[in-house]
């Protein structure tokens, strides 16, 4: 939302956990799960979303997966 509007909270603001940084999901859950990691709970204005950005490469780079719409997985 900063990004957008130009005003807003940070994930960390807000109680959630970032994405990126050394505090973030991609780094404190490196190397949980051995087949699929998959990011589900993404705010519909969160960068990652456009598989243009920066932020969505990052995301692929370290061998997460972004969840679409309608998608389905079997447990």
């Amino acid at each position: 939302m900063i990004a957008v509007r130009g005003v807003g909270r940070r994930a960390a603001q807000m109680g959630h956990m970032p994405l990126a940084g050394p505090q973030g999901a991609l780094a404190q859950l490196n190397g949980a799960g051995k087949q699929k990691r998959l990011l589900i709970h993404i705010n519909n204005t969160n960068p990652i979303l456009d598989e243009d950005s920066a932020e969505y490469a990052q995301v692929r780079a370290a061998g997460w997966e972004v969840a679409a719409d309608g998608m389905e997985f079997q447990l």
